[in-house]
């Protein structure tokens, strides 16, 4: 699922987020203004419908850091209740549906199910 080989660091959504995890008032204007958030940082129609969906396989595949992909769920579900059923995770598992089988299918054959 890594994608660091695959990051753009010219990507105005890295940039973005840069940003954003740093200062309270642009934190705040994600959940008040993305979209207008997004124009003023010079996002694509793709990164800011990647971002708005909550979707890490296509903000990985933009070129999307990795490390801050997770950072962006974080921004929408915030960091507490980080479970196996947490909001975030609900969102890995529909990017990555065949990793999250295999990944599943492992953890129940190591606790002997």
């Amino acid at each position: 699922m890594g994608n660091v080989e695959r990051c753009d660091k010219t990507l105005p959504a890295n940039e973005m987020l840069f940003y954003v995890r740093r200062d309270p008032a642009l934190r705040a204007r994600w959940l008040t203004d993305l979209e207008g958030l997004a124009r003023e940082f010079g996002l694509s129609r793709a990164e800011y419908e990647a971002i708005r969906d909550k979707d890490p396989k296509r903000l990985m595949d933009l070129g999307v850091h990795q490390y801050y992909v997770p950072q962006i769920l974080r921004l929408f579900f915030g960091a507490a209740h980080n479970t196996n059923a947490s909001a975030a995770l609900e969102c890995y598992k529909r990017a990555f549906p065949e990793e999250t089988a295999r990944a599943l299918a492992r953890q129940a054959a190591l606790e002997g199910r």
